[in-house]
């Protein structure tokens, strides 16, 4: 950052860090013990979409890679989602494949293209929860959708599960980049 820069109150952004991923599977271990919610085995990597023979070549590296156990998708506004699988008591290995798939991207230079990821985490009353990641920011936080559908949040269990999981994990302080991922694929 240069002299200008501080004057002017720019910071650089964060660098991304993709092994904090592997912080997941212990906050799985608390957000069981502490509310209840069982990973469901699903996992997710957003980013915008790219055109061209290269991108094509990672995707099919990705399919091969985690052995055809993914599913790419596209949202309505146009980003796409490749969805991994797993048994749920395998949060590890999960972990394991989407932090793959996101230094794939980044290594084939399209991490200015990588959104977050997510993990998907269900309880007994049926609410369903992901820890998402903000690639950008290099941070976490819980996304809760309300269960009667719609796109209403449960800001009441986000705001807990916040603070169950600040020992856990690197959460986002600032709320207003808690973005809802509604129909998000792995949630």
């Amino acid at each position: 950052m240069g002299f200008l820069d501080a004057i002017l109150g720019r910071s650089k952004p964060v660098r991304p860090d993709l092994d904090q991923l592997f912080a997941l599977p212990s906050a799985a271990v608390t957000l069981q013990a502490a509310a209840g919610f069982e990973p469901t085995g699903l996992g997710s990597v957003c980013f915008a979409s790219v055109e061209g023979g290269a991108f094509a070549r990672i995707q099919e590296e990705a399919r091969s890679l985690l052995d055809g156990s993914v599913e790419f998708t596209q949202d309505t506004y146009g980003y796409t989602w490749l969805l991994v699988r797993h048994p749920p008591e395998d949060v590890a290995g999960l972990v394991n494949d989407l932090h793959a798939v996101n230094t794939s991207l980044e290594e084939a230079g399209f991490g200015p293209q990588l959104l977050c990821s997510l993990v998907g985490f269900r309880d007994d009353r049926q609410r369903s929860l992901a820890l998402v990641y903000l690639y950008k920011r290099g941070t976490f936080y819980p996304f809760a959708p309300q269960r009667d559908g719609g796109e209403k949040r449960d800001n009441p269990l986000e705001l807990q599960v916040r603070a169950m999981l600040g020992d856990d994990l690197t959460i986002e302080k600032d709320l207003a980049r808690w973005f809802p991922v509604w129909g998000a694929p792995g949630l």
